[in-house]
């Protein structure tokens, strides 16, 4: 069994071993190329900060509270 950062049950082990078959890799290779395209995945899912809003819009809110 290879040392991953969590567990994997033995039908997840199965499941990943068929696709770094399939992909023709081998189980370790498979899971750090995985892990490797998450990390990217997450680090391109930054939070951009919030855009001020445009004049419209702040104009309306203005108008829409009551005096």
């Amino acid at each position: 069994m290879t040392a991953t950062p969590k567990t994997l049950s033995k039908g997840q082990l199965a499941y990943e071993t068929e696709r770094a078959k399939k992909a023709g890799k081998s189980l370790d290779e498979w899971l750090k190329a995985k892990a490797r395209a998450e990390a990217a995945e997450a680090a391109k899912a930054v939070v951009k900060p919030a855009k001020k809003p445009g004049l419209i819009s702040r104009l309306i809110d203005k108008a829409h509270k009551p005096i």
